[in-house]
């Protein structure tokens, strides 16, 4: 039972918004049309009240950095990231990143819809009504798949390098890091990259971190500020540093259904290296997250 309240607006700017919104998904739509053209047209139109040509024109400093190709983004250095895939999704990237420092991008009537439609073109599966709030950070996008009704809240870090699953329900809150490649302590450049899985109903609280390959169950939870680098059972509640599974939700029998996501059944996606110079995991072979992981996944 959700405990937010409907709000409507001025139904004349409602009647401009979603006209806007539904003309940029026609166009994303379409194969025929250039990403990079749309994204910076958008920009100049939303940041600068003026088309594109004339913005270069008057102030080229700011309409050059509208065009995503003038720019890049820290993915575009991996050797892990497809270049081609990347090439695709850069522009909407640029696009979600940009609109959220607007006041288009700030006002939920506008920015969560605008967010939901990027969304359905960057990233690998997006389920109904995903609701994203703004300043939302990714690797690279299309590694991540996404159930129905799932929220992610501001100042999110979804690193989605090597894959990311939220599924369905599951709410991610403010200024939470969620990881999906680890660096050996021993050497940086040995990069591992590891499917992290997020389950049915799970809640991944304020400021909490999660490594990567860390699977949490259906109805998990990861209490504040705690650091989690293993598993969570279904229904479990894990804090601390590193998070420990201290108690359990009390849920009645008939509410239990069945799991879709339980970490110690589910098949997990074997580790793959991101560095050449580095040998690959043995073929099957994927461990649990283990102390050298501990250094995160900064680049």
């Amino acid at each position: 039972m959700t405990w937010l309240v409907p709000i409507s607006i001025n139904s004349d700017a409602q009647s401009v918004f979603d006209q806007f919104l539904g003309d940029l998904e026609a166009r994303l739509t379409d194969p025929a049309t250039d990403r990079y053209e749309l994204c910076r047209e958008v920009l100049a139109q939303v940041m600068y009240g003026r088309s594109y040509a004339t913005l270069l024109s008057d102030m080229p400093m700011a309409a050059l950095n509208c065009d995503a190709n003038n720019a890049t983004f820290e993915a575009e250095y991996y050797m892990a990231t497809d270049q081609e895939r990347f090439k695709q999704v850069k522009p909407l990237l640029w696009l979600w990143k940009n609109l959220d420092l607007t006041p288009f991008g700030q006002n939920p009537v506008t920015g969560i819809p605008l967010r939901r439609v990027l969304a359905g073109h960057i990233f690998k599966k997006v389920g109904r009504n995903f609701k994203c709030w703004q300043n939302v950070e990714f690797s690279v996008g299309y590694n991540m798949e996404v159930g129905d009704d799932v929220v992610v809240h501001r100042y999110v870090l979804l690193d989605d390098i090597g894959g990311i699953e939220l599924h369905d329900g599951a709410s991610i809150s403010d200024y939470v890091n969620i990881y999906s490649h680890t660096h050996s302590v021993l050497d940086g450049p040995d990069v591992t990259l590891r499917k992290t899985v997020i389950g049915r109903g799970a809640r991944i609280t304020y400021h909490s971190t999660v490594l990567a390959g860390s699977i949490v169950s259906d109805d998990g939870m990861l209490a504040t500020h705690a650091l989690l680098r293993s598993d969570i059972p279904p229904h479990g509640i894990a804090m601390g540093v590193p998070a420990k599974v201290t108690r359990y939700k009390v849920r009645p029998e008939q509410e239990m259904g069945e799991y879709h996501i339980r970490a110690a059944t589910h098949a997990r996606v074997p580790d793959r290296k991101a560095n050449p110079e580095f040998p690959e995991p043995t073929p099957g072979q994927t461990r649990q997250p283990g102390p050298e992981d501990l250094s995160g996944g900064e680049g």
